[in-house]
């Protein structure tokens, strides 16, 4: 019985150790399962983290390869100006003297005739004086992805122009545009003062015919002078150039030229011929109060970084200028807006005046 007791005794201890054991197992196991959880919850944060990381880079380089894009382009027009600016400093550097003129092609433009002014005491002036007032165009490349704005009060644009960017929600997409202040070119401006003489014509295509010079010019004064009720009239001056066969008539009395300001072709008797002289009115053009102008616009402002979108131009135009329009924006009323999605297009500016 003693040996049973002990054996009994025994079998309780190993049964105790086993269930401390047992306990320590559970607990290390619960210890571990929260371990494992807190791992997994970690590991999904890191994920999380290195996901939204990687979607900033692949935002961030996107963005950049646009900006790389417009800024290859912008390069390209700029170095597209200075070999231009460089091959006009060539041509002025081989030139051998400045004289003080300046060369600048003028397109042609329709003028309109406004207003004469009466001479005093209401005695007919000799001569016929005109003066235009020509101001050019200045032309500017608009480039693809970029906008001007030209708005109706200069505070709306210059306050755009201080925020430097500005989103811009165009169909339910948002993109953040550059606001660049707009630099105009360089234009010019001037009056023309054209003087029709009253008393002389210009007459050329005389005929080359074996006579002395003295009686040409005898021929010619007998030829324009007529009674006042037939044009012209007593002649007072003829100044012929044989070489160039030319000469200026110059009457005695004013107004004798009104007679041949619209003969283009006026006879000429001689030997029992009629030859056809060409006539033109004696003028006398003067340039004066010549003027550059440029600098940078106060009301249009240029947006650059425009995105690519798969509406029309046009579309996107409106949607621009509704976005600008909106008080809400930091917008205004527009005058203007050009939007060029492909390419490139000039737009031309005038003197406002």
């Amino acid at each position: 019985m003693e040996t049973l007791r002990q054996e009994l005794k025994e079998w309780k201890e190993r049964v105790e150790k086993a269930e401390k054991a047992q306990a320590d197992l559970l607990r290390c196991q619960s210890s571990a399962d929260e371990e494992y959880i807190k791992a997994q919850k970690e590991l999904m944060e890191l994920q999380d983290f290195q996901e939204k990381q990687l979607k900033d880079i692949m935002m961030s380089r996107d963005t950049s390869e646009r900006e790389l894009c417009v800024l290859t382009q912008e390069n390209a027009e700029l170095k597209r100006e200075i070999e231009k600016l460089t091959e006009d400093l060539a041509e002025c550097s081989s030139a051998p003297s400045w004289n003080g003129q300046i060369k600048k092609k003028v397109a042609e433009i329709k003028m309109k005739f406004t207003d004469m002014k009466i001479v005093k005491d209401g005695y007919p002036d000799v001569d016929t004086h005109c003066v235009f007032g020509v101001t050019t165009k200045i032309p500017f490349r608009l480039n693809q992805n970029q906008a001007l704005l030209t708005f109706e009060d200069e505070e709306v644009a210059q306050r755009l122009l201080k925020m430097g960017k500005h989103t811009v929600n165009l169909d339910n997409k948002v993109a953040d545009v550059k606001v660049v202040p707009f630099t105009l070119e360089m234009g010019i401006k001037f009056e023309l003062h054209v003087t029709i003489s009253g008393k002389k014509i210009n007459v050329s295509e005389i005929p080359e015919l074996s006579i002395p010079e003295d009686w040409m010019r005898d021929k010619l004064e007998l030829n324009f002078y007529k009674s006042e009720q037939g044009g012209g009239g007593e002649v007072e001056n003829v100044k012929y150039d044989k070489e160039s066969r030319t000469a200026v008539i110059t009457f005695l009395r004013p107004g004798a030229t009104n007679s041949f300001v619209r003969c283009t072709k006026y006879p000429f008797f001689m030997n029992g011929r009629c030859h056809r002289l060409s006539v033109s009115p004696d003028t006398d053009v003067c340039l004066e109060k010549f003027q550059l102008y440029g600098g940078v616009s106060k009301k249009t402002i240029l947006l650059k970084g425009i995105e690519e979108m798969e509406d029309d131009e046009e579309s996107v135009q409106d949607m621009i200028e509704i976005h600008f329009q909106k008080p809400s924006n930091r917008g205004g009323e527009i005058e203007k807006v050009k939007y060029v999605s492909k390419g490139a297009a000039w737009v031309c500016f005038e003197e406002d005046t």
